[in-house]
């Protein structure tokens, strides 16, 4: 099939605009890449329905690891950003959003963003050279994001991510070991893969993913924890972030006055042991806004260490 590149349309540079400008502004304001990533992602998935021919533009082919299409291959990265419907973008970035969120905590985001975008490559090229000359358009941040399980799963085998379950019509979220997530997800992907099921998903850009951020962790992840053993007490030291994380203290014994429900005592005892300081400050937020003062039933304020009720003065440091 004889294939024919028009020059890029102004929307689809626009639209890489859009995905350059979101990582440089999450970099200015010190947000998560994690994200920018996601926004990025949905305001393409938004140009791309209006104009479709986005999709073309930005998608990458196989065909273009030919010398003559060489000038194509910036789509390498520009395809992770392209999704095929809605379905195909909200499955994405539900996965995403809490792998890789949880991940980015743990290495930073210089790290994080260098294996996402390596892995997704990786996942291109391994559905490309055994397709060789194939023009049909490869699109989706799957690769990527079977990436960053990949090399969660090397770095911190035992952390638990949440994930979302497809129980027939509906979607549990449930949490799991990320070891296991990665492995339920390889062994469905090596099935489809030996059975030969004919779909439009490049079922070897996923492998390809997956084995590639296994191998890109193993050499850019250096992992230190004090203390001895395997034990629980093991600190997790953390690199390439943003600023120093220094976890604070947290008084749990005067917070377990607020825990006056079940569901807030098992939501404290989470908090105690999430490892990662970030993600604890997110859950002890959301366990502070769901708390109410033991003496009058009313809802508590919180700030900086500090919770108090405006109606009968209770007060506590935490």
């Amino acid at each position: 099939m004889d294939i024919v590149i028009l020059p890029i349309s102004l929307v689809s540079i626009i639209a890489i605009c859009v995905i350059i400008g979101t990582l440089v502004i999450a970099y200015a304001k010190k947000l998560l890449i994690t994200y920018a990533l996601i926004f990025a992602n949905f305001i393409v998935f938004v140009i791309s329905v209006i104009f479709p021919e986005v999709i073309y533009d930005l998608g990458f082919r196989p065909i273009y690891l030919s010398p003559e299409f060489m000038p194509q291959l910036y789509t390498l990265f520009t395809s992770m950003f392209i999704h095929g419907g809605f379905l195909h973008i909200i499955g994405n970035m539900l996965v995403f959003f809490f792998v890789g969120m949880a991940f980015e905590q743990r290495v930073g985001w210089k790290k994080f963003l260098t294996i996402y975008l390596l892995t997704g490559v990786c996942g291109a090229l391994t559905h490309s050279l055994l397709n060789l000359g194939s023009g049909i358009v490869l699109i989706g941040a799957s690769g990527a994001i079977f990436g960053i399980l990949g090399a969660f799963a090397f770095s911190y085998p035992r952390d638990e991510v949440v994930m979302p379950i497809p129980l027939g019509i509906i979607m549990v979220f449930r949490r799991i070991k990320v070891v296991y997530a990665v492995l339920i997800f390889a062994v469905m992907e090596t099935v489809i893969v030996m059975l030969d099921v004919q779909d439009t998903t490049a079922h070897f850009a996923h492998i390809g993913g997956l084995v590639s951020g296994v191998v890109i962790a193993a050499i850019i992840i250096k992992n230190k924890r004090t203390g001895t053993g395997n034990t629980a007490s093991a600190e997790t030291i953390y690199y390439d972030s943003f600023y120093t994380l220094k976890p604070r203290e947290i008084n749990f014994s005067v917070l377990r006055k607020l825990a006056t429900t079940p569901d807030l005592v098992d939501e404290l005892k989470r908090i105690k042991n999430e490892t990662v300081p970030q993600v604890r400050d997110v859950w002890l937020e959301h366990f502070l806004e769901r708390t109410k003062c033991p003496k009058c039933n009313k809802p508590l304020n919180h700030f900086d260490g500090k919770t108090w009720c405006k109606d009968c003065g209770f007060k506590i440091n935490y």
